[in-house]
Parts: C-alpha cells; sequence; structure tokens
C-alpha cells in the first residue's frame, strides 16, 4: 500500500490540518472489498474494525497529514465565501499499481475550522443514502464518487430530531470542486488561484499542458465533462438535489450527495429537496443549471483566457449535451442515434411517460424486454390514451426492424433496480435498529442493477404512490 498527499503538500496555504474525531462506539458496517483491493488497500484494514483503530491513531499514515480544505460557493445562485469541508477531511490519496492516485475522504469526521459552528458529523440515515447512491450510479455508468466503507455508532447527532452519528470514507479522483478556484478568485488570492490551477493541470489534467493555452484546454475540459455528466443524469432521472457550484466537482463526477432521488413517476419539473421552494434545481433544469454552474467558473479563468476563448469554451456545452444525452437515451431505447427518426420517437415515448405519471425506470425496462414481434404491445395497459400509444408502437417497431436490433441489446442499459427513496428508506429505519441486511440486499441489487434475477424481486417494483416525498438537506 502506498499512500500520498500531494494536494496538502502542493497547497498547504489552502488546507487546515485536523485529525479525525471517531464516534463513540464506532463499528465498521459496510466495506466496499473490490474497490479496497483495486485501490490497493491491505486487507487487515477490515478486520476486527481495526480502521477504527487507524482512525483514531493520530500518528497512523492514514491520519498524520489529514487536512480540511478551503471553498467557496454559489448557494441557490448566491455567493457565500465561509464554506468549506465543515466536516469532511482529506485523509491521503492511495496509490494503484498503475500509479494513479485515488483520494479517501473521511465524511462525518468532527468539527474543523470550516464548521460555521456545527458539529461536524454526518448521521446514518444520509450516509446509508450516499453510499448506496455513489454505488448505483457507478454501476448505470454514471460518474461519482465511490463509496469504500460506512460506521455506524452510539453517537447521538442533533439534527430535525435526534439520531445516529455515522461515517464513511468515500472515493473521488480528487475533490477538487468549482468552488476552490471561485474562493481564491473572489478573495483576489491571485498566487493562490494560479497554484491551484498549476496543481490541477499538472496533476489531474496533463494532457491539457500541450494545448496552446492549457488554460482554455481546461476550462473545456470541464465543461464536456459536465455536460457529459448531467446528459446522464436526465438519461436516467435522477435528480441531484442541490447543485450549488460547492458541489460541482472539476472531474464531471456525481458528489456530495444530498436530498438526491430518481423519478418514480416521470414528472419533468420534479423537486425533492424541501428547501428548493422555487424549483431552482428541478429534474428539467439541470441541464441548465450545469451551465450556469460554469459560467461562474469561467470567470475564475479570466487572467488566463479571454472573453472569446472563454464564450468558446462554453459554448461547447449544449451540443455536448445534446449529443450525449441523444446518444445515452437511443441507447436504452434500441434505436441508432445517428438516424434523424430516431429522437422523434424518444421524444413522443418521453411525452406519454410524462402525460400518464408512467414510472420511468420500470417502463424503461418493461420496453426493454417486450419482444418486437407482439403487434400488441403489453405495455399498452399502462397507458390511458391508447390510440397514441398504438400509433407510437407501430413507429417504434417499424424503426427498431428497420435498424436491426433486438431485445437483449437494450437490457444491459435499462435497469431493474435503482435506489429508490422508499427502498433507501426501509433500509435505513433497517439499519437504525441494528440491522444492516436490508443494506446489504439494497446494495447487491444497485451495483448489479441490469441482473434479470432483480426482474421479479421487490425491489424492481414501483411504490404504489409514484409521486416521491420531499427529502432534507440535513446530514
Amino acid at each position: 500500500m502506498k499512500l500520498t498527499h500531494s494536494y496538502a503538500s502542493a497547497l498547504s496555504s489552502m488546507v487546515s490540518p485536523v485529525k479525525p474525531a471517531v464516534l463513540k462506539q464506532q463499528q465498521l458496517r459496510l466495506v466496499n472489498r473490490p474497490l479496497a483491493a483495486q485501490l490497493g488497500l491491505p486487507e487487515a484494514w477490515w478486520t476486527d474494525n481495526h480502521i477504527t483503530t487507524l482512525l483514531a491513531d493520530e500518528s497512523s499514515a492514514l491520519c498524520e497529514s489529514a487536512v480540511a480544505q478551503k471553498y467557496g460557493g454559489h448557494q441557490f445562485g448566491q455567493w457565500n465565501p465561509f464554506l468549506g469541508d465543515g466536516r469532511g477531511l482529506l485523509l491521503a490519496g492511495a496509490v494503484d499499481k498503475e500509479g494513479k492516485v485515488t483520494d479517501l475522504h473521511l465524511k462525518g469526521a468532527g468539527p474543523t475550522p470550516y464548521s460555521r459552528g456545527a458539529d461536524g458529523r454526518a448521521v446514518l440515515r444520509s450516509t446509508i443514502r450516499e453510499y448506496i447512491g455513489g454505488e448505483a450510479l457507478h454501476a448505470l455508468g454514471i460518474p461519482s464518487s465511490r463509496s469504500l466503507c460506512l460506521f455506524s455508532s452510539a453517537e447521538t447527532v442533533f439534527r430535525e430530531q435526534p439520531e445516529q452519528g455515522a461515517m464513511m470514507i468515500r472515493t473521488c479522483p480528487s475533490h477538487i470542486r468549482f468552488g476552490h478556484f471561485e474562493y481564491f478568485f473572489h478573495s483576489g488570492e491571485k498566487d493562490k488561484l494560479n497554484a491551484l490551477f498549476d496543481y490541477t493541470l499538472a496533476t489531474h489534467f496533463p494532457e491539457c499542458l500541450d494545448a496552446a493555452n492549457p488554460h482554455l484546454a481546461l476550462l473545456t475540459a470541464i465543461t464536456l465533462r459536465t455536460a457529459r455528466l448531467i446528459a446522464l443524469w436526465q438519461t436516467h432521472g435522477f435528480v441531484h438535489g442541490v447543485m450549488n457550484t460547492d458541489n460541482m466537482s472539476v472531474h464531471g463526477i456525481t458528489f456530495d450527495y444530498g436530498p438526491y432521488a430518481f423519478m418514480d413517476g416521470f414528472k419533468a419539473d420534479a423537486v425533492f429537496n424541501h428547501s428548493d421552494h422555487q424549483g431552482r434545481y428541478a429534474f428539467d433544469q439541470q441541464p441548465g443549471i450545469g451551465l450556469w454552474n460554469l459560467n461562474v467558473l469561467a470567470h475564475c479563468f479570466s487572467d488566463h483566457c479571454s472573453v472569446d476563448e472563454i464564450r468558446s469554451a462554453l459554448q461547447r456545452y449544449e451540443p455536448a449535451f445534446i449529443n450525449q444525452f441523444g446518444n445515452a437515451m437511443c441507447r436504452r431505447m434500441g434505436l441508432d442515434s445517428a438516424s434523424p427518426s430516431s429522437m422523434p420517437v424518444v421524444n413522443q415515448w418521453l411525452n406519454m411517460l410524462e402525460q400518464q405519471q408512467s414510472d420511468y425506470t420500470f417502463s424503461f425496462r418493461k420496453l426493454a424486454l417486450t419482444n418486437l414481434t407482439d403487434s400488441r404491445c403489453p405495455l399498452r395497459d399502462d397507458f390511458v390514451d391508447r390510440e397514441t400509444f398504438d400509433n407510437w408502437w407501430q413507429n417504434y417497431r417499424s424503426l427498431r426492424f428497420e435498424q436491426s436490433t433486438q431485445p437483449e441489446d437494450i437490457r444491459p442499459f435499462n435497469p431493474a433496480v435503482i435506489p429508490r427513496t422508499h427502498l433507501l428508506q426501509q433500509a435505513i429505519e433497517d439499519a437504525e435498529s441494528g440491522d444492516f441486511t436490508t443494506c446489504e440486499q439494497l446494495l447487491e441489487a444497485c451495483t448489479s442493477p441490469f441482473d434479470t434475477r432483480w426482474d421479479s424481486h421487490p425491489f424492481s417494483t414501483p411504490p404504489k404512490q409514484t409521486r416521491g416525498g420531499m427529502l432534507s438537506c440535513s446530514s
């Protein structure tokens, strides 16, 4: 095992050293052993709760250089300079056999200089949601932070009501956010901003260094990665919930899971964050917010790129999003994205789902399992306007036959299982009673979501109420 502390070493003036504060009766509950092996982490860490002993030892290689990072961010459109790792610590970077470095980040580690008077803790509820959510998105092919391990405890944490404290270690290529650049740009600390640019380019985007303008290449790369990410969110009916710029990764990955949800019944303006009164981060607003956030980030490049260069980078977003969304959606429906006939059929399908408020994931899965030789589709009974459906079905069948695709071609793109809110809630309630069996079972299903064995499992069944409830930001 090899650990590195390159971020803390290269950017020491942008971090605060903090030692983790373990929880009362902290117990290791979930371990992602395949990920741990991939990162080259010792198997001994996961035996006899040894990882908790390491976290409690300030001199251990895992904790000796732990830091909290400083950043800012636009929250619901308003600039906030008073942000940072308020309860998370960058422990180290794990170096795998190929020399690739992956951040190990402890969430719920206790107070830091950026906690703003809060306790620096995480609750079991939100920790389980993040752990399962990250692994589920990864299994769907959506870029995401990964979940390494989760701890429960006997410590009480006070939010809207008393809850059980918990911790988790997540992994990312890095934890560099849009808000890192924003903070040093808006504070006028150009030396630190330039040091951050240099580190980001050299460590995470070395391919940009050969460009005529490396900073322009970096902004373009972040723009394209963000477009791809949000297109995949839209394809799978995922609502992040809090797309503040401090929750946006330069790597174009999903992280900082808060009140996220996958839609049950399809509703384009779905909102699940009970703090989002204006629907700023609604499902159908996510693509536009992605570009808004990139515009905010682009200001930080103004010393290195002209206005025209910045505009040219940002103008790559919309066509990249449209192309990625079209490709991914056609893949889910077994259609050729290069054909001009495909997207009208896709859009009509989505319109029918919304008019009916049909279950988004379940409808795609049923379509994937439907025999194209049936002139009468079993899905027909799910729709009130059957004449419209019949016309669509004939058009869709004709296009599939014309393009020579078969049902088995699209099963691997249409999951039987997603981490639905009601399933997560059941897993949380069981875990709060000390039983993590449901967590483990749901995790198994969500990490093999295309497997046909789940089609007959209760995890694949939509809830009776197709419109999900609101979720809290508190975590």
